[in-house]
């Protein structure tokens, strides 16, 4: 009966439950109490690992003896593949959620449970995202069952999430709430799984052109603020895509151009790092190794590997750390913003007749890489100024974009590298004539290239087709791959055979289409088979109405001109929902709880 006491009983188990009081009994689960005396234990959850609290306890709410149980649970599987299953729709909320159920927070030696009221706005906000792939709210989110009242001593478990009330952001916070808007909130990584694009801006690689450090700048507190104010189109960029920022790679250089000031710095003044190196030829020269495999048939022509005696010379301490930096993060498209003239070039810079200084010498990406540097020169106002009188005129009949070796050849740049070794797609865009601008030209150079700028790192959203890893008759270039399985290639409008295979595994082979014009990134599965187990022709994979890709051969519907929902039917005959896959290897343990049907 409500508020009626209850015994105390000593725990069975170290780790055993001392109940306070209960307000009902009778009903299957934990009783919904006061609190929760226990013995707190290190949170050890990857998945939960960027909650704001690091004690939780055993038996669970679930009723969960140990770590082990937590992490076998088809709870635990459901909160590790989410952000996948809903698009990145309500993540990390629902996560963090989940987990204050799954490992609660132990305080004190007492249990703390969820706030209800939580629980119930965000299973307002999310209940459309799990109606549109057919599948049933969880039932350990039950908001009047493992939840608790203000009154009962609740805690917010997204607190930290949203800043807290003294947290960072508290001031910002307050300074837009009447806006309406919500704080930009910190990236999951899902418990170490990335299911985002990532994409990133470098400015400043010549110390001495400086525009691209301060449009980058502009571009943070731009994209902060229209979070804040809650503008759609940065919302949806921010929560789909993993943007990076690097105003300056080479600070060196800044300091001894900056020293000398707008209208006197020289043309190459600060050009070069502390070392006297341009960091712009100091990346390894992978292209001349791209034409010498090139012609050699079966020879692989990706993910190049650093030639040994690179390191014999001198290897400037920035790009050491950039390379560092492609190789832990997976990107798939970047831009490197410099000065001097007025045009985005791209790959190869490197001609493949080293002596010519002018020559063209396209990637077998030709065709992607003059869509990426159009999404930024066709929406730039002074790129597509007519006069050829202008900074840059003399790019004018070529659109403001050029492929890099026919401008002029130069080894070891960062573009080149991207690439060959890393699988990511790099423009580099010029941003005027003036290398050091004054203050007073910047924000007027910030309005010419603030468009531009979006309109490129929206091209992974609304030109990316997801999890394609290779394409028939190229290489297997920018594939933005991960060891979970999650994976990006940009391609362009057109047919492509894409095939999918790993060692042990059946290959599988799927035809897709992308269309002249997409309003978001396609998507195409692969569930690939264990060689021997089974009909080797058995390959299972999107319906054609699935999301956003098709069977084996079959052509993809347009990704983005169906709502999610209408995408996302059952299967006519009656078989488990498209989201099934990622759950069949818990045998007995499979949450049939999820199904509606």
């Amino acid at each position: 009966t409500p508020a009626e006491p209850l015994l105390l009983l000593p725990p069975a188990t170290p780790g055993g439950l001392w109940v306070g009081r209960v307000r009902s009994c009778g009903v299957r689960g934990p009783p919904r109490g006061l609190f929760i005396l226990a013995t707190c234990v290190d949170l050890q959850l990857g998945t939960c690992s960027d909650a704001a609290y690091n004690r939780t306890a055993f038996p669970t709410l679930l009723e969960h003896r140990s770590r082990e149980a937590v992490e076998s649970s088809s709870e635990y599987v459901l909160l590790s593949v989410l952000h996948q299953l809903l698009e990145g729709q309500c993540n990390p909320d629902l996560r963090l959620l989940g987990c204050a159920v799954l490992a609660p927070r132990c305080q004190g030696g007492r249990v703390r449970r969820p706030c209800r009221h939580v629980c119930e706005a965000l299973r307002e906000a999310c209940q459309p995202a799990f109606d549109a792939i057919d599948m049933a709210w969880p039932y350990f989110l039950d908001c009047g069952r493992y939840f608790l009242s203000r009154e009962e001593g609740c805690y917010d478990p997204l607190e930290k999430l949203r800043g807290g009330p003294r947290g960072p952001w508290r001031g910002l916070r307050r300074g837009w709430s009447q806006a309406g808007g919500q704080v930009p909130r910190p990236r999951s990584r899902l418990g170490g799984l990335r299911v985002e694009p990532e994409v990133k801006l470098i400015g400043n690689i010549h110390g001495n052109e400086v525009a691209g450090r301060e449009m980058l700048i502009y571009l943070a507190q731009y994209l902060c603020s229209e979070y804040l104010l809650g503008s759609p189109r940065i919302q949806r960029l921010l929560n789909t895509t993993r943007i990076h920022l690097l105003p300056s790679m080479n600070p060196d250089g800044y300091e001894v151009a900056a020293a000398e000031g707008a209208g006197y710095n020289g043309w190459t003044s600060g050009r070069h790092n502390a070392q006297n190196l341009d960091l712009n030829r100091n990346f390894p020269d992978l292209t001349s190794e791209y034409y010498r495999v090139a012609s050699v048939r079966g020879a692989r022509s990706d993910h190049i590997p650093i030639p040994q005696h690179y390191w014999w010379g001198k290897v400037a301490p920035e790009t050491k750390a950039v390379m560092k930096w492609l190789r832990t993060i997976p990107f798939v498209l970047s831009a490197s913003l410099h000065g001097g003239d007025l045009v985005v070039s791209y790959p190869f810079d490197f001609s493949k007749h080293p002596q010519e200084e002018k020559m063209f010498s396209p990637t077998p990406d030709e065709k992607m890489f003059k869509l990426l540097a159009r999404a930024y020169a066709d929406v730039h106002p002074m790129m597509m100024d007519r006069s050829e009188n202008r900074c840059g005129g003399n790019f004018l009949k070529r659109g403001s974009i050029i492929n890099g070796a026919d401008w002029y050849s130069f080894t070891g740049g960062m573009s080149d590298f991207n690439y060959l070794h890393s699988n990511c797609f790099e423009i580099t865009v010029e941003l005027g004539c003036v290398k050091f601008p004054p203050e007073e030209a910047l924000y007027t150079l910030w309005q010419h290239n603030k468009e531009p700028l979006l309109s490129f790192v929206e091209m992974v959203s609304s030109r990316g087709g997801r999890d394609a890893v290779a394409v028939a008759g190229t290489p297997p270039l920018c594939t933005g791959h991960l060891p979970h399985g999650d994976y990006w290639r940009l391609l362009p409008p057109g047919s492509h055979i894409v095939i999918a295979q790993a060692p042990g595994y059946s290959k599988v082979i799927k035809k897709v289409t992308i269309p002249a014009r997409m309003k978001r990134a396609g998507r195409v599965d692969f569930i690939l088979q264990p060689l021997g187990t089974g009909p080797k022709n058995f390959l299972l994979g999107p319906r054609k109405n699935g999301p956003g890709g098709a069977g084996p051969y079959r052509e993809p519907e347009e990704p983005g001109q169906e709502p999610l929902g209408a995408r996302r039917l059952p299967e006519a005959s009656g078989g488990k929902p498209w989201w099934w896959s990622y759950f069949r290897s818990l045998g007995q343990h499979q949450p049939r709880w999820l199904l509606k049907y």
